[in-house]
């Protein structure tokens, strides 16, 4: 094709060249020929992309096409229930919510209610008038140890970090959550001032101890102590992992560490911020345990949780286990399922690393219950939840609440940043999408994500009372069905068969499958 190539360019001059002898007017088309030419010329002599290489020119429209592909599957090829992670119909019905439109489905379910996995919940004859149940209800997160109890709504914005996120995509999720009342993460990334506008937030804190460090990476309670304490600080995350890529850490670089960045995050410009895999601060259950003390002591006894995507079973049950023998109990537990999503992930840790969340909640449940602690931890949810189905079926394995990080930043209208693939998305991919930095109103778009999550626990509500149920806490396994294959179905309640409560204090009341598991628990180490 090289050949070819160098055969068209000089045909294509000497036609030309031709045409320009015969009527001077016909030289405009240098103006065309020539600047293909040179590309030509660059793509042969170029050294990065062999296909240019070999191809010049014509090589070019490869990456056109496959610039092109995904948009041209989504408009033309796929249906209304096709696509990942979200279907049009998901983000549909997000955009509806979002803009107060209606989101009735006139002529019933596109979906294929026969198909393998299908799911639905079991109504009642005793359904409950919408009426007489409460539209926004709220769940106190706070142990017996805990000083300061936070009442949380049930749908609130999960984790994501400014740096990621652009300024004013978190002031509009902040004002968002001010508006109707729920609680915004902030993501690892640091507490900034965007983050402040008088929504709730929980402080996420990460490995790399972001806006609570020293200079050289470790814990600083002193820095930790100041923002902690501020009003709008109501909870305190301690980030194990995230199911894009739990077991990863992260890498920021130094291009991308502005001034003011680097002010939120306490660290300094000119060298890559390093997110290390595991925590400083502590290395067995024992020691998270004198932690979490710590955190709860320098934020005034506000509730301290922690954030984790399920992987070794023993390593949690570690933990359930240092908190019996210790007294020292977590607050919540924010479960992320391995089909989390981020802009930085390697596509082999968001296809094949982690539990997936149905899993991991029934599981976290399980062990807490097992332990006989339930009743001091609560349970959030994360990982593509943005239905109020999704609540639903997650209360039904066993969480309290849900949150939400990509239902969020669709109500927003952030598209780009969501359906791009995980192989080809820069890190800090929001930021660099124009729609987030440009021609956004923040008091706009805080209006769309308010009304989303109303009307996304408005539905959840809804879905209860037609199950007869007044509160989220009565919701159990028996509530949501599975199809199994065509001549099967069964409950999450025959699905994922409770344990006994305190069966796990005890080796002898052990089930068979965590047996394994319990005894390599160890309090004293991961």
């Amino acid at each position: 094709m090289r050949k070819v190539f160098i055969t068209f360019a000089i045909t294509s001059l000497a036609i030309i060249g031709i045409l320009t002898y015969i009527n001077w007017k016909f030289s405009f088309l240098l103006l065309i020929f020539i600047p293909l030419i040179i590309m030509g010329f660059y793509d042969m002599f170029q050294s990065k992309k062999t296909i240019r290489r070999n191809f010049p020119l014509l090589g070019r429209m490869r990456y056109l096409l496959e610039a092109l592909g995904p948009g041209v599957r989504q408009y033309f090829i796929e249906s209304d229930t096709d696509g990942k992670p979200f279907t049009r119909l998901q983000r549909s019905l997000v955009y509806q919510r979002s803009k107060k439109e209606t989101d009735s489905m006139p002529f019933g379910t596109q979906l294929d209610v026969y198909e393998n996995g299908y799911e639905w919940i079991n109504h009642s004859i005793k359904a409950i008038s919408f009426s007489n149940v409460n539209e926004n209800p709220r769940v106190r997160i706070g142990s017996s140890q805990c000083e300061k109890p936070y009442d949380a709504s049930l749908f609130n914005i999960s984790a994501m970090s400014f740096g990621s996120l652009s300024k004013n995509a978190i002031l509009a999720l902040n004002n968002g959550a001010k508006q109707g009342g729920f609680f915004h993460n902030t993501g690892e990334g640091g507490l900034s001032p965007y983050h402040l506008q008088g929504g709730d937030v929980v402080w996420n804190i990460g490995t790399g101890y972001f806006s609570c460090r020293t200079d050289d990476g470790k814990f600083n309670y002193d820095e930790f102590t100041k923002r902690a304490t501020l009003d709008n600080v109501k909870m305190i995350e301690i980030k194990f992992s995230q199911g894009a890529k739990p077991g990863h850490g992260g890498i920021l670089p130094k291009e991308k560490v502005t001034d003011e960045i680097a002010d939120i995050r306490l660290v300094s410009k000119g060298h890559d911020i390093i997110s290390p895999p595991t925590h400083s601060a502590f290395s067995n259950p024992l020691e998270l345990m004198e932690f979490v003390k710590i955190l709860r002591k320098g934020s005034g006894g506000k509730p301290i949780g922690m954030k984790i995507c399920i992987g070794n079973k023993s390593e949690f049950l570690s933990i359930c286990k240092a908190m019996v023998a210790t007294k020292t109990y977590l607050d919540f537990i924010t479960v992320d399922g391995g089909e989390g999503g981020t802009g930085a992930a390697p596509q082999e840790y968001s296809d094949h690393v982690g539990m997936p969340l149905r899993d991991a909640v029934a599981f976290v449940y399980d062990a807490l219950n097992g332990f006989a602690i339930k009743d001091q931890v609560k349970i959030i949810a994360s990982g593509k939840v943005i239905t109020g189905f999704d609540i639903i079926r997650n209360l039904s394995l066993g969480a309290d609440l849900c949150n939400s990080a990509r239902g969020m930043m669709f109500a927003l209208g952030c598209i780009q940043a969501l359906e791009c693939h995980a192989n080809t998305c820069p890190t800090g991919v929001a930021t660099q999408d124009p729609r987030l930095t440009k021609g956004l109103v923040p008091e706009e778009k805080s209006i769309r994500v308010a009304r989303f999550q109303h009307e996304t626990v408005k539905s959840a509500m809804d879905l209860m009372a037609s199950a007869g149920i007044d509160h989220p806490d009565k919701v159990d396994r028996s509530v949501v069905s599975t199809r199994i294959n065509l001549g099967k179905t069964q409950t999450f309640e025959e699905t994922y068969p409770e344990i006994k409560t305190g069966s796990l204090l005890d080796g002898s009341t052990v089930s068979n499958d965590l047996f394994k598991a319990w005894k390599r628990a160890s309090v004293e180490s991961f």
